[in-house]
Parts: structure tokens; sequence; C-alpha cells
């Protein structure tokens, strides 16, 4: 099993915006590594989507309740200083260093693990079962899109889908001990705007009051200064119902108090912090800027680009009036280039039941609860095809190893891919019958 996770892990999948960049050999390359690994699972009949995404039908005792299994085979680039290289798959002290241990080829290749060793087997699922890999997750592509289309063709609504998202998570709450296996019901939106302000430029000698950039300064400082209402959604307040039990005092009075009104756990989701204020309201980052080309040339156009991470509860129509009264400002011109809304919030039903049950018994020590997903998925294109679309990722993680994610010294232990394996077997083994 390691080794053919290692082997997988090797090659460069570096999904890039600029198209060109792409090396798609290596993505032929790992797609042929699959086959090879594992041949069972290449027997199901299987659909190409896109260029390098793949979407595997195993067709079960009934197709009453098909389930969707999700990952994506692209990796982001490297960066920062590595422990060891991150296309090397080092395996030390019983960890597996590299790029994509947990985002996301762990989860892949556990999926087609844990299917190769149930055909094996001769298990034959109680339900349909469809795997969808995709290619171009990074970089918000098209093959999710694409297979949901597909899937829709053929007649398919999916009981519940599964993609990447949480994890048995430790050290995630300060006094909660236990580790905490969150399963995200839903996730934030994702918009970009750009804010672009044009003047006459000219000779930084005699520049002019309140040009482009200054005018620019004066608009972000105005977002920054201007958050959006906050509220912890209804997964957030669940999540620290269900945890507060297990904190030890005083932060446990503390958490059984804020959990009784949303507007205290509001306030102290706030004060708690960047991280846990984003739990309680849309976020605004500047995150690109530019201006003049020299330093002695006043610049004639200068732009930001604002990523917004939108909280379950607020609309991008509602984000954007936001921003353009904040600013209040006509010469700061406004641009939407992604949009996204908040996907729906998923039901905590036998589906979500279903997950916990497999994710008890393999993690007993775990608190396990919903949540909302900050980052952004493949899976929210699948709302448009079921109700029941949750992220999860069944490995154990420190926070450490989560801090890993899209920067340096990504890693998994030996152990968590092992058990992520039978997690996922076994909930193929669960599905219930028609």
């Amino acid at each position: 099993m390691i080794e053919a996770f290692r082997d997988l892990l090797r090659i460069p999948t570096v999904s890039t915006r600029d198209a060109a960049a792409w090396d798609h050999a290596a993505f032929d390359a790992f797609l042929e590594a699959l086959k090879r690994h594992f041949p069972r699972l290449h027997e199901l009949p299987l659909t190409r989507v896109g260029r390098h995404g793949l979407l595997f039908h195993w067709a079960g005792t009934s197709s009453a309740k098909p389930i969707v299994l999700m990952a994506h085979s692209d990796v982001v680039p490297v960066e920062g200083e590595w422990t060891h290289p991150p296309f090397d798959a080092v395996v030390e002290d019983g960890i597996v260093w590299g790029r994509g241990t947990l985002d996301c080829k762990g989860s892949l290749v556990a999926i087609c693990q844990a299917v190769e060793d149930l055909l094996a087997a001769g298990h034959t699922p109680t339900q349909d079962v469809w795997l969808s890999f995709g290619c171009d997750e990074e970089v918000a592509g098209d093959a999710a899109p694409l297979a949901v289309e597909e899937l829709r063709r053929r007649g398919v609504t999916p009981w519940f889908v599964l993609d990447e998202g949480g994890a048995v998570a430790y050290d995630a709450f300060p006094g909660v001990e236990k580790p905490i296996a969150v399963i995200g019901v839903t996730e934030k939106g994702i918009t970009s705007l750009e804010l672009r302000v044009d003047g006459r430029g000219g000779h930084a000698s005699t520049p002019a009051p309140l040009g482009p950039t200054a005018r620019l300064a004066r608009a972000i400082t105005r977002l920054d200064r201007s958050p959006m209402r906050a509220s912890a959604p209804d997964a957030t307040v669940e999540l620290f119902r269900r945890a507060a039990p297990h904190a030890k005092p005083p932060m446990r009075y503390a958490l059984t108090t804020a959990v009784r009104s949303r507007a205290l756990l509001t306030r102290l989701l706030l004060a708690a912090g960047p991280e846990s204020a984003a739990m309680a309201r849309s976020t605004f980052a500047v995150t690109t800027l530019s201006g003049s080309p020299a330093m002695n040339v006043v610049a004639a156009t200068a732009t930001a680009g604002v990523n917004i991470r939108i909280l379950v509860g607020d609309t991008m129509a509602g984000v954007i009036r936001h921003v353009r009264r904040v600013i209040k400002d006509p010469q700061v011109r406004i641009t939407v280039i992604d949009e996204g809304e908040p996907s729906p919030s998923s039901p905590l039903d036998d589906a979500f039941d279903l997950l916990a049950d497999v994710t008890s018994a393999h993690f007993p020590e775990a608190l396990t609860s919903p949540y909302v997903m900050m980052a952004a998925t493949d899976a929210r294109h699948f709302t448009k095809i079921s109700e029941r679309v949750y992220r999860f990722t069944p490995f154990e993680m420190t926070k450490r190893q989560r801090e890993s994610i899209h920067t340096n010294d990504e890693h998994i232990t030996v152990d968590a891919y092992l058990k992520g394996v039978a997690w996922y077997g076994s909930l193929i083994k669960s599905l219930p019958a028609a």
C-alpha cells in the first residue's frame, strides 16, 4: 500500500492558472501509474472527464441510493524550505513526506486502494459507487463541473457525495484534548474582485493629490476597517455544542454558556483571533496590488485584488453592496473576477449518521461533529445534483500537519494513511441495502 502511495506522490502533478505552464506529461504519467497499481479498479467502467479527470462507476446490487467519492490529483506548487524534497516521498520514522500527502493524493490513493482490496475480495456494494477524481481543483478548473454534467446526463442523483475537507483533528480547540472529527456540511463561497483607479499619471516630482495609488489605498483602508456583520452559522454552533462537554474547566464553562446564545458565541469567536473570527463572518483579503512600473513615475492605473470568503447566510450580491457602500468612491471601479455563493447546508440525517458511525468505529477516541469548511472544494459543484454533500478526509492530523497544507513540509504518518484506507473500505461495506 505504502509503495503505491509513494510512487504516485513522486509524480509532480502541479496545476497552475497559466494553462501553458502545465506539465501534462506528468498528469498522463500519474494516470498510467494509477492504472498500473490498481488494475482491478480500472476494469470498472471509466469515463474520462476533461483532459485528466476520471469518473469510475462501480455497479452495486441497487442504484436507488448511489454515492460519489471524490478527490483530486493536482497539487499546488512547491514553496518554502522542506525537510525532505517535496516529490521524493521520503519515509522516515513512520512519516511520509511530500506534496499531496494530505491535499489530496492521500485521499485519492486511499480510495483507490480500498476499492482495489474490496474488488480482490469479490465484494459488490449494496449501492452504486461512483469515483470522481478531478485534476484541476486547486485552480477552480472545469473537471468537477464536467463530472456533474456527466452524472446529470446519466440521471444519477447521489444519495450523498463525499469530498476532501475536515479531518480527525488534534489540537483543534484550546482545552479540548479529544481529537475532533469534523465533517464539513457546507463551505464558504468565494468571490474575487478587482478594485481599479485610473488617473493621469505623470512625473513623480509633481504628484497630484489623491492620485490612483492614494485613492486605492484609501479604499482598501475603508474596506479593512468595515467588516461585515458577524453571526455563527448553525453548523458552528453545533460544533461548539458537541465540543463543550469535553473541554477542561474553565473552557468548559465558557463554551457551555456560549452555545446557549448565538450572539455570545459570535462575540467569543471574533475575540479569539482571525482564524476563529473567520468562522463567524465573511472575510476580505487584499491579495494583489499593482501600480506604477517605475519608482519615478506616478501610476496612471492602480489595482488591487480582493479575495472574499462568503459566510453561509450572506450572499455575493450583499457582499458587493457592502464593498461599494464602505468604499464610497465612484472613481474606484469594482469588477467581479470570480464568483461563487456559499454552498447549501447538508442535513444531519441518515447519510451524515453513516459517516459518523464509520468514523466512530475507526477513531473511537474522536468526537464527530459537523462544521463549516473555510476553504473551497470541488464538492460545491455537486450540490447541483445532491442535497447531501459532505467534506471529510479520514486522516488523523495534528495542528502542524494541517498548517503544512499548501505550504512546506506536508506530511502524513503511515499509520494515519492505512487507517484512512480502512475507513473508506468500511464506508463502502456499510452502505445500506435498498
